[in-house]
């Protein structure tokens, strides 16, 4: 519901209050109340600009200095603030001058005076404005929008659904209604216009962190549409729902009250909401349930041509992540779904397919963050693919850490690496020999000598990319030491260690080292 300026006047302890300029403008909205600190424009600017917000002052700091608080107006102004209120006039500000007047005049911001005699402290007027504000009219709620609801969502008689029943009230009421799970999927929706997505809406529940908020409905702007968010329980599951007020006719109690009742009428109905088919079919791929995946997909509304990246993650579960997604989401035009439990996430990107890495090029975004790892397998072959991916990541994720210590995001070559190399470290035998032969020739050099041509090469092949300069910087030694080291082992070995016939067997004998000490534990 919109609160005006000028609906303030009709408190108490506005009775007595007058308005010294910008009375053509009374009809402006308030959405909510604070106190004016700030006694500079800049710090104004920086700390007290809101749209729809009404400050309170009495100028303590510049009452004596006319033009500090002239800067103060137009700043105020500027920031899309509604009007400021004046309190212990002739205490603390002798007098409103004849210039502070005409400035708020000329920036169109209302100013008003609290009477000298007046028994209403700050503090009062902050509690009456707020009531105003959070209450409307009056203390009894929004009558018309609670009655007609209830009259429509709790009549079993005319609707055989609470679906077909709180679309109706939606409709009656102009609101919209939208039902997520846990994992932020939508499973319900009563939309009745359409000036912005739920995607959009989803990004930026994300982002404020509703999940973490304790208060009930918390109030967010997506591009102008005003949106309500809180938890709801059904059926001992966690679900959040948010409500949109289409004409930003209710107060936040007015909503509030709204979403118990709906809540209240799910139950009444005995309403179980559709499975969360994205999250269920993500959990399917990672059992490598192949038949309930086909079948989820359906449901989902998923073309499988359209799965570009498997991945699983942890610690991407930050505001900073998030923006980065949703960046993704917005310049590359593909979806994100993912499930996330504890600080594991896994997902799938769904787009069409396009040219050059786009999603490499977001994982590797992302990784910013030094705590995150992702593990990811781009390209697969629709739910085959996609199911193999993810069998493939469950069986290496805690081992390639091991074997690239580095690293932050793990590829499938990687990954098929590290699986080829547990494989063998499994089989053991002539295959497994054949390889850890390989680096046999420097067990038998004198032991410091040995340890530190091998270690070099470890991290040589599997850290630095075959990079001396990386190679130096991992290691802590100098550039020139790291270049000696290689051509001693190119000696040692017998063979140019970069070639592209010796590099792949020494890759997988270093890793079935590095491998070992995990094992071995």
């Amino acid at each position: 519901m919109k609160v005006k300026v000028k609906d303030f006047f009709e408190l108490a302890a506005f009775a007595e209050a007058k308005v010294l300029a910008g009375e053509k403008n009374l009809g402006n909205t308030v959405k909510k109340v604070s106190v004016l600190e700030a006694s500079t424009k800049e710090d104004v600017k920086k700390y007290c600009s809101a749209k729809e917000q009404m400050m309170l002052t009495s100028f303590f700091g510049i009452s004596d200095d006319e033009h500090a608080q002239c800067q103060v107006i137009e700043a105020l102004a500027a920031g899309g603030n509604t009007a400021l209120v004046l309190f212990h006039l002739g205490k603390v500000v002798r007098k409103i001058s004849p210039a502070v007047i005409e400035t708020a005049e000329k920036a169109g911001l209302p100013l008003i005076a609290m009477s000298e005699r007046s028994v209403f402290d700050m503090g009062d007027v902050i509690d009456e404005t707020m009531s105003k504000l959070f209450y409307g009219e009056s203390r009894s709620f929004g009558n018309d929008l609670i009655n007609n609801t209830i009259f429509h969502i709790l009549n079993f008689e005319k609707y055989s659904s609470f679906q077909s029943a709180v679309r109706a009230a939606a409709l009656s009421n102009d609101f919209q209604l939208i039902l997520l799970s846990e994992d932020f999927n939508p499973v319900f929706s009563v939309e009745t216009r359409h000036k912005t997505t739920i995607e959009e809406a989803i990004r930026l529940g994300r982002k404020r962190e509703v999940e973490k908020q304790s208060a009930v409905y918390t109030m967010i702007d997506v591009n102008g549409v005003l949106t309500y968010w809180g938890p709801v329980t059904i059926d001992a599951t966690k679900y959040f729902m948010f409500i949109v007020d289409n004409e930003d006719s209710y107060s936040k109690a007015e909503i509030t009250k709204l979403a118990e009742i709906i809540e209240l009428a799910m139950g009444m109905w005995k309403y179980t909401p559709v499975r969360d088919a994205k999250a269920e079919l993500i959990k399917a791929l990672r059992r490598g349930n192949r038949s309930l995946a086909y079948t989820l997909l359906r449901e989902a509304e998923i073309n499988s041509e359209e799965i570009r990246s498997v991945f699983f993650a942890k610690g991407i579960d930050t505001n900073e992540a998030e923006a980065k997604i949703a960046d993704f989401e917005n310049n590359e035009k593909m979806r994100v779904l993912r499930i996330t439990e504890g600080e594991e996430t896994y997902g799938m990107i769904l787009g069409q397919e396009k040219e050059g890495t786009p999603c490499a090029d977001f994982y590797n975004t992302i990784k910013e963050d030094k705590s995150i790892r992702i593990f990811h397998v781009t390209g697969p072959d629709r739910i085959e693919g996609a199911a193999d991916a993810y069998k493939l990541i469950s069986e290496t994720w805690s081992f390639v850490q091991s074997v690239f210590p580095y690293k932050r995001v793990f590829t499938k070559y990687e990954l098929v690496l590290v699986s080829n190399c547990i494989n063998i470290q499994l089989q053991g035998g002539y295959v497994k020999k054949n390889y850890t032969d390989l680096l046999e020739t420097f067990k038998k050099m004198g032991e410091n000598k040995g340890k530190h041509l091998l270690d070099t090469l470890e991290t040589f092949v599997l850290d630095a990319g075959m990079n001396s300069g990386k190679t130096a910087d991992f290691m802590g030694i100098h550039a020139n030491t790291v270049q000696y080291r290689l051509k001693k082992i190119n000696d040692v070995l017998g063979v140019e260690i970069t070639g592209n016939r010796v590099i792949p067997g020494l890759t997988v004998a270093l890793a079935l080292k590095r491998l070992e000490k995990v094992v071995s534990r």
